[in-house]
């Protein structure tokens, strides 16, 4: 056993010297992910202490459970809480199978410059930033916006569609598929490509057609792939775009648009309850955790692919 432990070490030092330009690249983004991904973990324990600006940056005093009790026991909590699900879940349904039914029928097209440019258009609002992007929409869905002059040309009446609660979900699934459906085909092409093309030909000899080519070549080659995705956009579950919600949304829509990520900060940065936020966001954390772990070890029972 301590041969095996000194040889693994050897052969440690013995790569390390080897290829130390190689591993040195990747100092930085791990000094990236240490100083502003774990080193700022050390601030959840004011979630359970009393903290004041201007005092100790981990609190003042334990008040144990206290503010976690208070989250639980908060109506308007409960109601963030159930929009994130509701926002996570629908963005999660429409904007996942998307890119695969794209990366599909761009793997069909056998004209090289129509599947060029079509890339080309669908990859292009991955770049804008969510800035850029929340102006367009606020632009394009206005009072005297794109969208209403054609509603009034077609005989309707103009709606202010940001300032309805029951129109914000839409825009911001509709907003995300077409901004994100695009970027995602990439890893799916490049998972078809993959595929032996002996498979396809022998699916032809036993007379299959391009459906059932599809579907029992080429759905299974790119299944890892898409479980890999797919545990990774569960983990993000709970994180709806804080971003674009803050920026379009506004106090007459927080009966559908308030998540999670936009209440903390509502109450940690602009009222100044630290503590009562870094509650909230732990708690966030902790059923993000458990989704994902859940979900890798669903995918490795029943599908035999997983990220560990």
């Amino acid at each position: 056993m301590t041969r095996k432990v000194r040889k693994g070490r050897q052969s440690w030092r013995r790569a390390i010297r080897r290829d130390w330009q190689l591993y040195s690249l990747a100092i930085l983004p791990l000094l990236f992910f240490v100083i502003f991904r774990y080193l700022p973990m050390l601030g959840n324990v004011i979630a359970f202490r009393r903290f004041r600006p201007g005092g100790s940056i981990f609190g003042e005093r334990w008040v144990g459970l206290r503010y976690v009790r208070m989250f639980l026991s908060d109506p308007t909590f409960w109601d963030v809480f159930t929009n994130t699900l509701i926002l996570g879940g629908l963005t999660l349904l429409v904007c996942f199978p998307l890119p695969i039914v794209l990366a599909l029928l761009l793997n069909e097209v056998r004209t090289r410059y129509l599947k060029r440019f079509v890339q080309s258009v669908s990859y292009l609002p991955h770049f804008l930033s969510i800035v850029i992007i929340a102006g367009m929409l606020m632009q394009m869905l206005s009072i005297d916006g794109v969208v209403n002059q054609i509603v009034n040309a077609l005989g309707g009446e103009p709606t202010a569609f940001l300032q309805k609660p029951e129109w914000f979900r839409t825009i911001y699934v509709s907003s995300e598929a077409w901004q994100t459906v695009g970027w995602g085909t990439i890893l799916y092409l490049a998972a078809l490509t993959t595929i032996d093309n002996d498979l396809y030909e022998a699916a032809r000899i036993d007379g299959a057609g391009r459906w059932r080519q599809t579907w029992h070549v080429t759905l299974p080659g790119i299944r890892p792939t898409m479980m890999t995705l797919l545990i990774l956009n569960i983990g993000t579950f709970m994180a709806v775009g804080f971003e674009k919600i803050l920026l379009i949304y506004n106090p007459l829509t927080y009966s559908t648009a308030d998540v999670i990520s936009t209440y903390v900060f509502r109450v940690g940065i602009v009222s100044g309850n630290l503590s009562y936020a870094a509650a909230i966001g732990l708690f966030e954390a902790l059923i993000g955790l458990t989704l994902v772990l859940s979900a890798n070890f669903i995918s490795r029972r029943t599908v035999g692919t997983s990220l560990w």
